[in-house]
């Protein structure tokens, strides 16, 4: 079933130290909860859903800064697969593999954007690698994959 709604809620992006050779930068992301919540599909319907509460973080070591994102999806199934999935998180704080790798997956692909782009404010360097050009076109052709 689909992901109706995806909001951060906080962001926050600090860098504390100088920025030299050598950084290491991890990331994490981590579901916080899950609850219910209700969208209205028509004026006179509303749906229950599932309100994944996430949190994403990056920190450059040794201390040289970090970025917090905090957010939401939300996520449309039927009433009994909805149960299923919360009385599973309420149990054991775990959901099924592939359901979690979804949301997760849809979680990572927009706060890595937002995260890159808040890094640049404060002149942190990228989190990811970053495609670059080689001055060595001979090298190019050597290619054979």
């Amino acid at each position: 079933m689909p992901i109706v709604g995806f909001n951060f809620d906080k962001f926050s992006v600090e860098r504390t130290g100088k920025i030299e050779k050598g950084i290491k930068v991890r990331n994490n992301i981590e579901i916080k909860d899950i609850t219910t919540d209700e969208i209205s599909l028509s004026q006179d319907k509303k749906q229950e859903v599932l309100k994944l509460s996430f949190e994403y973080s990056v920190f450059y070591d040794p201390n040289v800064g970090s970025t917090l994102l905090q957010g939401h999806l939300l996520y449309l199934d039927t009433p009994a697969k909805i149960k299923e999935i919360l009385n599973a998180w309420k149990k054991d704080k775990k959901i099924e593999l592939t359901l979690k790798a979804q949301l997760l997956n849809t979680a990572l692909i927009k706060c890595n954007i937002k995260a890159l782009n808040l890094s640049q404010e404060v002149n942190l360097p990228p989190h990811l690698p970053m495609p670059t050009l080689s001055p060595y076109a001979n090298k190019a052709k050597e290619y054979i994959g």
